[in-house]
């Protein structure tokens, strides 16, 4: 084949197949190996290569063979040392080298012998180009060509030569398919299977009006219109709640469109099925009462029980049908919008309904005195009605107003019930003493037959059962097998069981406050001039001998304030002074100088303070070195 026509062919390959080039040329090299094996009879364990080359197409193959030296005995796994050297310049004998061994006739054996292999390598490239594509289109509109319908499904032609089926539950009811119509829908689930993938398709999947809608309505697609819930039965209705995120920006008008042609592209590619575009809003009273539409709502009242949430809707007597729908079909889907149990009741049957309640509720009827007054004239309204004679507007208002403050006061009371019962059972659990959550109903020491029927109907803690105890006995006493003198064995049982206390939280410790700062006191110049030895630890600054010592000073008359003081001493004061304070001051400063550099430790004071009871006043003495206490006295 020429250089050209085998490009071209190439080339055509690749973009009918759809495959990228290198995994052709792969499943080729490797079909070319198979067909070399298969031609000579090369082992499996021989490592063998091929080498194509696109533009030509020619092909070479490599195989592994051992080097010798004199004579080849199996050309197909030997070599000789000068052709191995052409190959590897350093190879000896022993050594295994590459060396090309495509045999003459090579080009017709293997177009005959590689081409089902070819065909299975690059049908395998296929499927799993095709797995690979779907898998991420799972939940997206594809379009495709129908190519067969029968009883159970509607086969499909996608893009990639891939086939997708679409099972007849998932087609709209009605919609009759025909071969080489081309239609969408979306990718519900991808499946590998043994001849390529397994492509399901849908039509009455809500997701397909999803995806519809943000393909007809940019807002939608671009964030600003946000699709809150979607309830749909295929065929025949659908109801979709949008909101806008954005300010200004109307979702209900946005998804219309402009004399609704946005809606009108989307109903026709769903069979003419009529969709209704509400506005989602966060009051559930507000968001039923569009749900409802297109008929016209009077009140709703919400009842938002632990088992389940209910609203009923009163609307008008001609509103009535429109409201309920065709085999109830929009209250159905309204209830699946909103996620409420919606009962929908006429104003005629609301009011019944209303006035049985207020004449059987003692307690209903005092709180609503006025709606009491107004009994006789709702019982006029309400015969008349029955009797097929006309009701005015006002008197549709009377009844409208009468059923809501009845309605109203109704679900207050019914709020106040379980606020109240969810008082009881928190005061309840409180009463049950912490341990007993955690203590097995075995340390109860109750009877044997009376304990099984306890743990089989799941009281497994001792907490447990005195809880229900406490909120309703009546569960317990309901047990087959338990009578009232069981009862009177487990109430004396659990009466008779004591509870260790729970150990208290251990408290943060509070932060010591930072002591007061002691009051600047100006002691006389005679204690100040008192100098103490800095070398012993126990006559240092706030030590125990100091404190002793300033325990017998006498307190100090404070120093009147004075223009020429200094240091808190006057200078009339500082000149009375005697000398010898100064000199005996710097003497024992220079003796604690001379005691630091002889080494001197333990040294005692040169000046003691006492008491002199002819002076009345404290005095310091010198100390002789010979313990003499005789010595100089100090003002």
């Amino acid at each position: 084949m020429a250089k050209n026509d085998f490009a071209l062919a190439f080339n055509e390959m690749l973009e009918e197949k759809q495959l990228a080039k290198d995994v052709v040329v792969f499943a080729i090299e490797s079909a070319m190996v198979s067909a070399y094996r298969r031609a000579v009879g090369a082992s499996t364990a021989q490592h063998v290569e091929a080498k194509l080359n696109p533009d030509n197409g020619s092909v070479f193959v490599y195989a592994e063979k051992e080097v010798v030296e004199d004579q080849v005995v199996d050309a197909r796994t030997e070599v000789l040392l000068d052709e191995a050297r052409k190959v590897n310049p350093e190879a000896q004998v022993g050594d295994m080298v590459l060396v090309e061994s495509t045999p003459a006739d090579f080009g017709r054996v293997a177009a005959q012998t590689a081409r089902q292999v070819i065909q299975q390598r690059i049908r395998e490239a296929e499927r799993s180009n095709q797995m690979q594509y779907f898998e991420r289109q799972v939940g997206e509109i594809v379009s495709g060509i129908v190519q067969a319908a029968n009883a159970q499904s509607t086969t499909i032609g996608l893009d990639m030569k891939a086939e997708g089926v679409m099972p007849n539950n998932q087609k709209i009811p009605g919609e009759r398919l025909k071969v080489h119509d081309r239609i969408r829908a979306v990718v519900m689930e991808v499946k590998d299977g043994t001849r390529g993938p397994q492509i399901i398709l849908s039509r009455a999947h809500r997701n397909f009006l999803r995806r519809l809608l943000e393909n007809e309505v940019p807002e939608i697609y671009h964030g600003i219109v946000e699709i809150r819930a979607i309830s749909r039965e295929p065929g025949a209705r659908a109801k979709v709640a949008v909101s806008a995120t954005q300010t200004g920006i109307d979702p209900v008008g946005a998804c219309v469109g402009i004399k609704g042609v946005r809606i009108q592209a989307i109903v026709k590619e769903l069979h003419d099925e009529k969709i209704d575009i509400i506005q989602w809003d966060p009051d559930p009273i507000v968001y039923i009462s569009k749900a409802i539409s297109p008929a016209r709502v009077n009140g709703v009242y919400l009842v938002d029980n632990e088992n389940a949430r209910t609203a009923t809707v009163v609307v008008g007597e001609d509103q009535l049908s429109l409201a309920i729908g065709r085999d109830g079909q929009n209250a159905r889907l309204a209830a699946k919008l909103t996620g409420w149990r919606i009962d929908i009741k006429s104003l005629s049957e609301a009011a019944g309904d209303a006035l049985k309640k207020l004449q059987s509720d003692p307690e209903l009827a005092s709180m609503l005195p006025a709606a009491v007054e107004s009994i006789p004239q709702i019982e006029e309204i309400m015969a008349r009605k029955a009797e097929n004679r006309p009701v005015t507007p006002e008197e549709y208002t009377v009844l409208g107003q009468f059923v809501d403050r009845v309605e109203r006061r109704t679900i207050q009371i019914k709020e106040e019930a379980i606020r109240v019962e969810e008082e009881r059972i928190t005061a309840a659990r409180a009463d049950v003493p912490v341990a007993a959550l955690t203590m097995p109903l075995e340390q109860a020491n109750i009877k044997e037959h009376i304990f099984n029927i306890l743990i089989e109907a799941g009281y497994e803690t001792i907490g447990s059962l005195m809880f229900v105890l406490k909120t309703d006995p009546n569960r317990v006493l309901g047990l087959p097998g338990i009578g009232s003198k069981a009862m009177q064995n487990i109430e004396e049982t659990l009466a008779a069981l004591t509870f260790p206390e729970p150990e208290p939280a251990p408290q943060p410790e509070p932060e010591p406050e930072p002591a007061p700062e002691p009051a600047k006191v100006e002691e006389p110049v005679a204690v100040a001039l008192v100098v103490e030895s800095a070398e012993k630890v126990e006559d240092a600054p706030g030590s125990k001998k100091q404190a002793d010592a300033k325990k017998k000073e006498k307190p100090a008359e404070p120093v009147e304030d004075d223009e020429h003081a200094k240091d808190g001493v006057a200078l009339d004061e500082l000149f009375k002074m005697k000398p010898e304070i100064f000199q005996s001051a710097e003497g024992s400063e220079e003796e604690s100088a001379g005691d630091k550099k002889k080494g001197k430790k333990g040294k005692k004071k040169a000046v003691t303070l006492q008491f002199d009871e002819d002076l009345g006043e404290v005095v310091g003495r010198k100390i002789h070195k010979r313990g003499d206490e005789a010595g100089t006295d100090w003002e």
